[in-house]
């Protein structure tokens, strides 16, 4: 989309690593739910250049992504999608400078057709250095948001940190989704002066308490997995890696009577968790949902009695957020921002990363209740319109005079 500036309208090029498909709907849908709301305002178009890195041969999952339109049109959003050279498991040093060259192109026929105010990278690496070479390029004023791993794992190999930190000396402004974060940023040498909190959206109309008296009998039809209503049932909402700890949640279940448990995302650790699952004869316990339609999500979280999340590291998981919003309380561990969210036995439990821990958590959620509306109450703050208008307010402060 392209044209002259409409009065008193601003324009962001947003560069994110982070961003749903056809290809993979869930992947990066909070990026999405932000700069929609953001677009929505009036105030602020957004051009996401969303780049999709390729091996030098592209089979397999690498196939359909690169068949994905190269430009689309999408919640108000135009998004480019160009392609980068990918080295898989040993490129990611590479990676920055890759896509920084693939996209400098395209970022310089925008911004001579439709000027950009402000650059800002979505993801601290490698989004974060890749923006700060064309922010540099097009002498543009840079933000960066941090979101969890990024920090938490990058934040650790010594080449992304290096990275990060000297994107982090070009910035005008810094964001981080939880406090925890922001600290954790300022140990590795970023600026602490320049980062801001910026917390996560909600969809308040679709994540809220939904009491259907039915409701376990007509997942139970629709997945094909049964979720008695007298049982407990645990669901467990994150892509299906080890540090999500689905593992630990599975073995939890040995200590947590008849309880059933709901995995929903996907990943590559699925085939080792159905491995695991059936060696400790759980399979009648366990259930592989998948990426589950957005609509669904609710409706499971509703009919769960515990959300669990035995995580090693986040920034604030949109998953915890998601599930106190429908009045389901959350174990998990004390990392990231999980301080800021779990901060009462109304919220949940923060246990450790263990399955006895997790279990016992859990057994003392079932054994007390929280109401649910007490639950849901605890996110009243948040919602993608108040996310939308700080993510606003942080541009204009660092583009004003």
């Amino acid at each position: 989309m392209a044209g002259a500036r409409e009065a008193g309208v601003k324009h962001a090029l947003v560069l994110s690593t982070l961003y749903p498909n056809s290809v993979n709907p869930r992947f990066g849908t909070f990026v999405a739910r932000s700069l929609e709301a953001l677009a929505k305002r009036g105030d602020w178009r957004v051009t996401v250049v969303n780049p999709l890195g390729l091996p030098p041969l592209a089979l397999g999952r690498y196939r359909a992504l690169a068949d994905l339109p190269s430009q689309a049109e999408e919640g108000g959003i135009t998004i480019h999608r160009p392609h980068f050279t990918l080295i898989p498991r040993f490129g990611a040093r590479l990676n920055a400078a890759a896509i920084a060259r693939a996209v400098l192109p395209l970022a310089r026929k925008i911004h001579a057709e439709t000027p950009f105010d402000i650059v800002d990278a979505q993801f601290f690496f490698p989004d974060g250095p890749a923006a700060a070479i064309i922010a540099r390029e097009l002498k543009l004023p840079l933000s960066i948001k941090a979101r969890g791993g990024d920090i938490t794992f990058w934040g650790k190999q010594a080449f992304a940190r290096a990275q990060m930190v000297e994107a982090a000396r070009e910035v005008a402004g810094l964001l981080a989704v939880s406090r925890d974060l922001a600290d954790q940023m300022a140990e590795m040498g970023i600026p602490a002066d320049k980062i801001a909190l910026h917390y996560t959206g909600l969809d308040r109309d679709r994540f809220r308490p939904f009491d259907h008296p039915q409701l376990r009998r007509q997942l139970s039809d629709e997945l094909g997995f049964a979720m008695p209503t007298g049982v407990p049932l645990l669901a467990c909402v994150g892509a299906l890696i080890p540090r999500k700890g689905q593992a630990v949640a599975i073995k939890a279940l040995h200590d947590i009577p008849e309880a059933r448990l709901v995995l929903i995302g996907k990943g590559e650790d699925e085939a080792a968790l159905r491995a695991l699952t059936a060696s400790e004869g759980l399979s009648e316990r366990v259930f592989f949902a998948g990426s589950i339609d957005h609509d669904l999500m609710p409706l499971l979280l509703s009919a769960a009695d515990v959300m669990v999340l035995p995580t090693d590291n986040e920034g604030l998981a949109n998953a915890w957020v998601e599930a106190l919003a429908c009045g389901t309380p959350v174990v998990t561990c004390d990392v990231g921002g999980a301080r800021e969210l779990i901060a009462s036995d109304v919220a949940g439990r923060l246990v450790a990363r263990d399955p006895k821990a997790v279990a016992e958590g859990v057994n003392a959620i079932l054994a007390d209740p929280p109401p649910r509306e007490a639950v849901a109450a605890l996110t009243e703050s948040f919602s993608w319109e108040a996310n939308a208008a700080a993510l606003a307010a942080h541009y204009e402060g660092i583009l004003a005079p």
